[in-house]
């Protein structure tokens, strides 16, 4: 039984580190915190928009390129930082995979940067 506690009082200890420091955070950010609330900051907040306006208005279409961008870089992470780490050990076909991938995910940037998703007004 002593063992097994051994064994878990590191993750005992980190898990009540990481709770404690929440808390301190949490508590710290209520003592700090300027409280001058204005009608503009209390007002609810969504993309951009009214929050009470019609829900069948027409969203621009940068809205939606922009969520593609995200994707696209959000993607290439994900696969590449796993790929990279592991890239000694790879075949010649996981590289080639993975160039594919990336010539797809640079597309997709050529394409969004062609409509103009980087130039907002």
């Amino acid at each position: 039984m002593e063992n097994l506690l051994s064994e878990y009082l590191p993750i005992l200890i980190f898990l009540g580190v990481a709770v404690g420091f929440g808390l301190i955070l949490l508590l710290s950010a209520l003592v700090v915190a300027v409280r001058r609330p204005d009608p503009e900051k209390v007002s609810a907040y969504e993309c951009g928009f009214n929050a009470f306006d019609d829900a069948r208005m027409k969203f621009d279409v940068r809205f939606y390129l922009v969520a593609i961008l995200f994707i696209i870089f959000d993607l290439e992470v994900a696969f590449l930082f796993p790929w990279a780490v592991a890239f000694g050990e790879i075949s010649m076909t996981a590289f080639w995979s993975m160039m594919i991938f990336l010539f797809v995910l640079t597309a997709g940037f050529a394409y969004e940067w062609k409509k103009g998703a980087m130039e907002w007004e």
